[in-house]
Order: C-alpha cells, then structure tokens, then sequence
C-alpha cells in the first residue's frame, strides 16, 4: 500500500525544489518549523509535531533528481516505510511525484496521512513559489483537533 501525489512547481530550477527537500532551512519552511538533524546520506532527519515526531534515515540523495528516506522512529503504522520525492523539468515547472510506501494496510491512519500529505506539499510549493510555505503548526488542519 502506498501513497502517492503529484504536484507541480511553478520553477525553472529543479535546484530550487532540490534545497527545499534536502536542507533543514527548506524542510522546515513547508513540512514543519521543528525540524532538526543531518540531512546527508546515511544521517537522520527529525521532524517534531507538537509532543510527537518522525525520524527519517537518508538513503539517498541525487541532487535535483531524487530524495529518499526511511521511518526509522514515528507512529507503528510508519515504521519501515519510505517516502521519496522523485523530480522533473517540465517546461517552466518542476514535477514532483510523491510517495509514502510500504505501508502493511490501508488503515484509516493512512486515509489521514495521505490529506496531510496533500496539504504539505502544496505548502512546499507555496514556499518555492512564493518564499512562504505553512509548515505546522500553521499547516491546514483536517481534524478537530488540530491535525
């Protein structure tokens, strides 16, 4: 089971989009402003959410091309799986496919996460776009109580 989208950045620099996914200055402009860690292969990104976080491992980085990372700590329905951001020029946009895979079953968890997905990346394209994402806690909530 995966998630997937896809999200198209008005940019004609694939470097733009790059930086905002692979620094903590661009990761914390459009996922959350609690973001902290090494973001080079093989080192651990945190990402916190109020009093809960995700770790992700670095498995791969090829700039302007591909990131990909691994749930090493975060909610159980996480653990193990992989998210990647794969890139293309398009003209004057840059295509973003997205996806969280591996999860074991499409729990309603997953029905969650995946809007929430769609919202940060919009806020991803925002920041690109227009300098100003809305990382959490200014992030677009879904639920009642404040997700």
């Amino acid at each position: 089971m995966d998630i997937l989208h896809r999200v198209g950045i008005k940019s004609s620099s694939l470097d733009a989009v790059y930086k905002a996914l692979t620094t903590r200055e661009g990761l914390s402009g459009w996922w959350t402003k609690d973001t902290h860690g090494d973001g080079k292969v093989g080192g651990v990104l945190q990402f916190r959410f109020g009093p809960g976080g995700i770790d992700m491992k670095v498995l791969e980085l090829q700039p302007a091309k591909r990131v990909l990372w691994q749930v090493v700590e975060g909610p159980k329905e996480w653990l193990g799986t992989k998210v990647s951001f794969d890139l293309k020029q398009e003209g004057d946009w840059t295509g973003v496919l997205f996806k969280h895979q591996g999860w074991k079953e499409p729990v309603e968890f997953m029905h969650h996460c995946s809007t929430k997905w769609a919202t940060f990346l919009m806020s991803l394209k925002a920041l690109v776009e227009t300098g100003k994402g809305a990382p959490y806690p200014d992030d677009v909530h879904i639920t009642g109580n404040g997700d």
